[in-house]
């Protein structure tokens, strides 16, 4: 199989193939916004699987722990097209798409404003420049602006090929994995997911919009024992 893609397994993990970069990211409060901040890196193969159960002894990866929890997983999320499922905040210069999908990761809140506010101003500079990275920053993909300026372009990250395991120390919990750069997305039943520049999959196993996160992790308070790992000296860098 070539080229990079991520397959859900029906009961099981994702498998990833093609070689696809993995890596930890840490998101933090800085003073008066988010931030990613570097976490552990992983060696892969061509082909892993990763734990989407959240029960693996041996995260992210998969250590079969889906098959003793009688794992379900069934995909209950809209395939409709984003742009069919997106509300549109327009502003000024810029209009916000959003469709809703909450990784609960707050990133689209920022010094002078929510990125909804900010873009009712973006005819102020530096409204417009935090609007753009209050929703480009956001894991799930939930927040696309466009540009009114330049032919309605979408405004996206350019982003190599990756995955990043989320950890949200604020919280106290472990977050989804973070998608990011077009990976195609395959459904157990063999069907593509329309293809996004970022996207973030549940990994704690409770989502009610399968695959993708929707913050249960937080209520549930989902931790998948990385950093319990670095603090005893078991990091798996």
């Amino acid at each position: 199989m070539s080229g990079k893609q991520i397959r859900i397994t029906a009961g099981g993990p994702y498998v990833v193939s093609g070689g696809v970069p993995l890596d930890e990211q840490v998101m933090v409060d800085r003073d008066d916004h988010r931030e990613y901040e570097a976490g552990s890196t992983f060696e892969v193969g061509e082909e892993y699987a990763l734990c989407r159960c959240g029960h693996s002894k041996n995260p992210p990866f998969c250590d079969g722990a889906h098959n003793d929890v009688s794992f379900c997983g069934s995909e209950t999320a809209s395939r409709a097209p984003y742009d069919r499922r997106a509300r549109i905040y327009r502003g000024e210069t810029l209009d916000l798409f959003d469709d809703g999908r909450c990784a609960f990761a707050r990133f689209c809140h920022r010094r002078h404003g929510s990125a909804w506010s900010l873009t009712e101003e973006s005819d102020i500079p530096l409204l417009r420049e935090e609007a753009i990275r209050a929703a480009s920053d956001c894991p799930t993909g939930r927040l696309v602006q466009h540009d009114k300026t330049d032919g309605y372009r979408e405004i996206e990250p350019d982003f190599k090929p990756s995955i990043s395991i989320l950890q949200d120390p604020g919280r106290g919990v472990s977050g989804p994995l973070y998608v990011k750069g077009r990976i195609p997305l395959i459904g157990t039943d063999g069907v593509p997911y329309e293809t996004r520049n970022r996207y973030a999959l549940c990994r704690c196993g409770v989502s009610k919009e399968m695959p993708f996160c929707d913050a249960m992790h937080v209520n549930m308070g989902y931790r998948d024992g990385l950093e319990d790992d670095k603090s005893t000296g078991k990091g798996r860098e």
